[in-house]
């Protein structure tokens, strides 16, 4: 028998888990994860924040799933280095567990400026897992005003989160729109006026330089030398792929942990997935980091299968974030910019309709689409996607892409035969 040790209890490690479990039903499984929760949608717990759901809706598997398959779970318990010689982990603690097959599903941690003096102070916290959610909220009856840093999806999440609860929430972006990496200008403006209009400040183009307060946080200061009083801080400045535990070893890492097809690393028996793992790209055609939920399920679904033996190949994913704010949905995919000096090589189909808050742009190239954004309506995405995914060539139906009637209908002629598992 097998010893299989998958390090991460989310959405690569769970399916890791069930595609070995698919093929292989003896072998030992253990699964490791440095929280004491058991697995739970990280994707949801902005929205358990803000009270839209019920904890038990956060619970991505019942607790019984680890006793149904055989799953050794290690709770609370961190991997301080992977020892690839030796076929073995090394625990915080210095115990150590060999396996035969290892998963590196590690996810990835909130970024923290260390630059911003009182950046470590209490109060000011990440939105990451459920220790996050559960220590914010035993502040909130105290929590009269908060300050966000950064006006990316998990900045705005976190102040969306804080707004249901009643905090009056001001949101600091360097940049000059929300969204930059997901949404172009015009839809961003779109949306910030949506969050704006439920009570959201959005402060652009200046960034926080300082955390004022003894002990206690009691305001920031920003570069312009504005000071706003706050007692509560959510940083939501991106996030950094967990790679630590290999630093010292010969497993390759870029941003993360670089992925061959089959979603091994380097080393043959040490394969990767989820927010950590950097496989191809399928619209910027290079290795990337695509943080996503439904990323992370396919690769540890289809690295769980190699382990036990399958040779399947990942194709590849594409940048792709969905989000609703106070009943505007957002939708981005592929590319939502074009670089200036690169502008004639696209092309660019657009509606445009701000007093009905609707917005869809399509960015296409050699009649191929390569970037889609809407905003207020989002008909139709799964069928762009699928455009995006399978290089189908638009040409023959390009101008009735952004037709109120087009649909899935329109491209049945032109699809894979197989049923696609992203649609």
């Amino acid at each position: 028998m097998k010893q299989y040790i998958i390090i991460g209890n989310s959405a690569a490690g769970i399916a890791a888990v069930e595609a070995i479990r698919k093929r292989d039903k003896e072998s030992k499984i253990v699964v490791i994860s440095d929280e004491d929760y058991p697995a739970y949608c990280r994707c949801l717990i902005s929205y358990y924040l803000a009270q839209d759901i019920k904890e038990e809706k956060i619970l991505y598997r019942p607790e019984s799933f680890y006793k149904e398959n055989n799953i050794e779970l290690l709770l609370n318990k961190k991997v301080s280095k992977v020892d690839p010689r030796k076929n073995r982990v090394i625990f915080e603690d210095k115990n150590q567990l060999g396996y035969d097959y290892l998963l590196i599903a590690t996810g990835a941690s909130s970024k923290f400026p260390q630059d911003i003096p009182g950046i470590k102070k209490r109060g000011v916290f990440g939105l990451r897992t459920m220790k996050d959610i559960n220590d914010i909220q035993g502040l909130l009856p105290i929590t009269k005003t908060a300050c966000v840093l950064g006006g990316g999806l998990v900045g705005l999440k976190a102040a969306y989160a804080l707004r249901k609860r009643g905090v009056q929430v001001k949101v600091v972006v360097k940049s000059k729109q929300v969204l930059s990496q997901m949404l172009d200008f015009e839809a961003a403006c779109l949306l910030q006026q949506r969050l704006e209009e439920n009570g959201i400040e959005i402060i652009l183009g200046q960034d926080v330089k300082e955390i004022i307060g003894e002990g206690e946080i009691k305001a920031v200061k920003l570069d312009s030398g504005k000071v706003y009083g706050c007692s509560l801080i959510m940083v939501g400045k991106g996030v950094a792929p967990n790679t630590d535990l290999i630093k010292e070893t010969q497993i390759k890492i870029n941003e993360g942990i670089i992925a061959s097809t089959l979603l091994q690393t380097n080393i043959s028996n040490i394969y990767t997935a989820g927010d950590v793992c950097e496989s191809f790209d399928l619209v910027l055609g290079r290795l990337c980091v695509n943080a996503l939920w439904p990323v992370a399920v396919e690769q540890g679904r289809i690295a769980g299968a190699n382990m036990a033996g399958e040779n399947i190949n990942y194709t590849g994913s594409l940048g792709m974030n969905s989000i609703e704010f106070f009943g505007l949905p957002v939708i981005s995919l592929g590319i939502y910019k074009i670089k200036k000096e690169e502008s004639n090589l696209f092309e660019e189909l657009k509606i445009s309709d701000a007093k009905a808050g609707r917005y869809k742009k399509l960015i296409l190239r050699d009649n191929f689409l390569t970037g889609v954004i809407l905003a207020g309506d989002i008909k139709n995405s799964g069928v762009f996607l699928r455009l995006i995914r399978e290089r189908i060539n638009v040409a023959s139906f390009k101008d009735r892409l952004l037709q109120e009637n087009f649909g899935y209908p329109d491209i049945i002629d032109f699809v894979k035969e197989k049923e696609s598992v992203y649609v």
